[in-house]
């Protein structure tokens, strides 16, 4: 798997190499010898041999899609027409070590909560299949009157007891299949459309799209590429559907002559708020409009900063609070009885 630390590698190692006056085709045969992911030398060495054969770097790129996507190669193109290739590479690797930064913010917001979620799953099924049905048989020989919270927790006992192995495996079967249909065209529209809706998460990645969608389009159309173009190669590279569509909305009616933020405005206005297109209105009005879509890009990034930040504080007390009440509730249940008997003995 290419991953994008990889074209990082590249994208600065290639720029270092061509402006120190090494050729082309051999700045590539050295790097290609210090990667180690081998799909990834293995493109290197397909776009070495391409240029070695007289095509451009963007053309031999193109055909890599998978690790280079068109708005890659559009920044290459543009510093393969002007000369400034190295500088390009270099702008390119700034504008990836960001998004990568920018990704890891968003990741590292979504793992406290992942993992919480994942130990108590382990762990309340390791307590479900093993230890609870044990109780069953300790309480059923106790010849007293047990308290509700204990009845409650037999029910269940007795369900994992009988059920348990059965329970646990549909559940893992239904989480694998969701995670294999999110891929399927169909459920992934579905998906990309409902994952903005969840509470506190979906501001979030809502955010991290915009950033990239903003600066993407500010950085074409600041390199001289016509908008029309540039909202097609961000349309591209946009992963989310939903707002794929909304780009491509937007492009539709640009080429109607018509305004890009009101293009925006049309689509949906919980994706593209007020505030996202007043922005890339005023920027149109000044001519201004790579500019505006910067500071939209850097808005909403400071955006993501912020929600990441507050996102723990704002979780752990809610998870604290409800793995506590569960661990209450199984103490309660277990320690009642026991706690009545010893009364009764006395």
């Amino acid at each position: 798997m290419i991953t994008q630390k990889d074209i990082l590698f590249f994208s600065k190692n290639v720029a270092v190499l061509i402006k120190s006056g090494i050729p082309l085709a051999e700045a590539l045969e050295i790097l290609s010898a210090q990667i180690t992911n081998g799909s990834f030398k293995k493109i290197v060495k397909d776009i070495q041999k391409s240029i070695e054969n007289g095509n451009s770097l963007s053309k031999a790129m193109s055909a890599h899609r998978v690790a280079f996507d068109p708005f890659f190669t559009g920044i290459v193109t543009i510093g393969e027409e002007s000369g400034t290739l190295d500088e390009s590479l270099n702008f390119l690797a700034t504008e990836l070590s960001k998004d990568y930064y920018l990704r890891q913010k968003i990741q590292g917001a979504l793992l406290y909560p992942g993992l919480v979620f994942g130990a108590t799953f382990i762990m309340g099924g390791f307590i479900s299949l093993f230890i609870l049905p044990q109780l069953v048989t300790f309480f059923d020989n106790l010849d007293i009157p047990l308290p509700l919270s204990t009845q409650i927790l037999l029910a269940f006992a007795r369900i994992m007891n009988s059920y348990g192995i059965l329970i646990f495996s549909l559940l893992g079967l239904i989480i694998a299949l969701l995670v294999l249909s999110v891929r399927l065209k169909l459920i992934k529209k579905m998906w990309d459309r409902i994952v903005f809706s969840f509470p506190l998460f979906g501001d979030l990645l809502l955010y991290g799209y915009l950033a990239r969608i903003s600066k993407n389009v500010g950085v074409l159309v600041k390199s001289g590429v016509p908008l029309p173009k540039s909202l097609a190669i961000v349309s591209d590279t946009t992963e989310n559907i939903t707002l794929q569509n909304g780009i491509k909305h937007a492009l539709a009616q640009v080429k109607k002559g018509k305004l890009l933020s009101k293009g925006f405005e049309e689509y949906n206005t919980h994706l593209f708020a007020p505030l996202f297109t007043k922005m890339i209105q005023t920027g149109e009005k000044t001519g201004k409009i790579d500019e505006a879509c910067m500071y939209l890009g850097n808005y909403y990034e400071e955006e993501v900063d912020t929600i990441a930040k507050n996102l723990t504080t704002v979780l752990e007390p809610v998870l604290l609070l409800a793995i506590g009440l569960i661990v209450g509730f199984v103490a309660l249940a277990i320690i009642g009885p026991i706690y009545q008997l010893t009364g009764s003995i006395q």
